[in-house]
């Protein structure tokens, strides 16, 4: 996993003070980490369109434009003067060549470079660089950012336009404007650019991660002498849409279960693998609870959720007060799933905000950070396009998710996958980040057309992994 920062300031005074790296060493660093990978990528004399702000990322633009001058068909076009000291320096060492900005831009090129604003940006856009920016995006070209895509606000809102990036080159390391749902409509890949000093170096604590592939731990049988009971047993309590809890059931068992009953008072058609019980059973090692469940009766589930078992707690109970006697005592492994309404709704529930959902989506990582100060030892899992797990006072991203997921069923299954390891025996923030990440890296290995993923796809795939 890498870390991800709130800002980034406080690590380029660092490198200025302790390392006596100057600002110019570590801006011609990173300009030159963006040219590497446009002569990677692009023939001799493509056409580029550099388009610079006033401030540093500007300069960086300028900086670039430089490197790649001669070289490359270069367009520099400075949407506002620089008004930064480096900025000047950069726009005169560039003329000195004989690169001078242009004062149109030019609608046919091959890449366009998106250097108007940082990640500093803390307020709306005008309505001049707005139309700018829909210019841009207007272009048939390879659209790269630098820092962050413009109209991207420090902390990753979206108020107008922002620039449609196919990739982005930030600077020094990962921040979390970049991971919030809105931002990954336009951020494209993400890549940090070499500042001339290792990135161990140059950053410091973090209690935010971007999870990576590397950091799944799939249940893999190890052990010669195991038995079914080995593997946990899972129950999974089934509601009115009886639907929702045998795709868990059976996600959990495909998952490595050892066992997975389904606890209703009614028998119902399931696959032959899947038990059937009255009541939450003896040896009962993890339960879900809570998908598809509707109306229910409230002493019967209150006794589930306190059984001091770890849970996975997901859906219809993100509406009930009952869940706060589990949130207020519990020390056990308990696991949250829910989605940004359900989320807006158990704050409520829990006395932290009253918000409705546009203003969570605009402030999840503030909201995460709230609930979980609240509640230390709960694991959240907050779905959305990039998923938060967090606990205590770490959260982690998981961007790996795709639109495929956007499906009925698809958090059902993913209540499965958390819920069979946390009967197999992970911890609940174990359980958590790798039932996840495989629930979104099957979604992303998905090969057929965008529409067609069901439940069953999430359920089959997670088998290949």
């Amino acid at each position: 996993m890498q870390k991800v920062f709130e800002e980034v300031n406080s690590l380029d005074k660092r490198c200025y003070e302790e390392f006596a790296l100057s600002e110019d060493i570590l801006m011609e660093h990173a300009a030159n980490s963006i040219a590497s990978y446009i002569k990677e990528k692009f023939q001799k004399n493509s056409s580029i369109l550099i388009v610079c702000g006033s401030g540093n990322n500007g300069a960086d633009g300028i900086a670039l434009a430089r490197i790649l001058f001669n070289d490359y068909d270069v367009n520099l076009y400075l949407h506002s003067e620089p008004k930064t000291e480096i900025g000047k320096l950069q726009l005169k060492r560039a003329k000195l060549i004989g690169l001078n900005p242009i004062s149109e831009i030019n609608l046919s090129c091959d890449v366009v470079v998106d250097c108007i604003f940082g990640s500093g940006l803390n307020k709306p856009l005008k309505d001049d660089t707005k139309i700018l920016i829909d210019t841009l995006n207007s272009i048939d070209a390879f659209k790269i950012s630098c820092d962050i895509p413009s109209g991207i606000n420090n902390i990753g809102q979206v108020h107008s336009s922002a620039f449609e990036s196919d990739i982005t080159f930030t600077m020094g390391a990962l921040k979390n404007s970049l991971f919030t749902d809105v931002a990954k409509e336009y951020v494209g890949e993400i890549k940090v650019c070499d500042l001339g000093i290792s990135r161990d170096i140059y950053e410091m604590d973090s209690n935010t991660y971007l999870l990576e592939e590397c950091d799944l731990i799939l249940p893999f049988r190890n052990k010669k002498n195991t038995h079914k009971g080995t593997f946990g047993h899972l129950n999974v309590i089934v509601g009115t849409k009886e639907g929702a809890a045998k795709l868990t059931a059976e996600a959990g068992f495909v998952f490595g279960a050892g066992l997975v009953t389904l606890v209703n008072h009614e028998a119902h058609i399931v696959k032959d693998f899947l038990m059937q019980s009255h009541f939450v059973c003896d040896n009962c090692s993890a339960i879900a609870i809570g998908m598809g469940l509707g109306k229910f009766n409230d002493k019967e589930i209150s006794e589930i959720l306190n059984k001091d078992i770890p849970k996975v707690i997901d859906a219809d109970l993100f509406y009930s007060n009952l869940i706060l006697d589990v949130l207020n005592k519990s020390n056990n492994q308990v696991v949250l799933t829910p989605h940004p309404k359900e989320f807006v709704s158990l704050l409520e529930l829990c006395d932290i905000d009253k918000i409705d959902v546009n203003e969570l989506q605009n402030n999840r990582f503030k909201y995460v950070k709230e609930f979980c100060k609240k509640y230390p030892n709960v694991v959240l899992l907050l779905k959305g396009a990039n998923v938060l797990i967090a606990q205590n006072d770490k959260i982690y991203i998981n961007n790996f998710g795709t639109s495929v997921l956007a499906k009925g069923g698809s958090g059902d299954v993913l209540s499965g996958f958390i819920a069979s390891l946390l009967a197999q025996g992970y911890s609940s923030l174990d359980a958590s980040i790798s039932g996840s990440l495989a629930h979104s890296l099957v979604a992303r290995n998905y090969s057929k057309n965008s529409y067609s993923f069901t439940p069953y796809d999430l359920i089959q795939g997670v088998k290949e992994l």
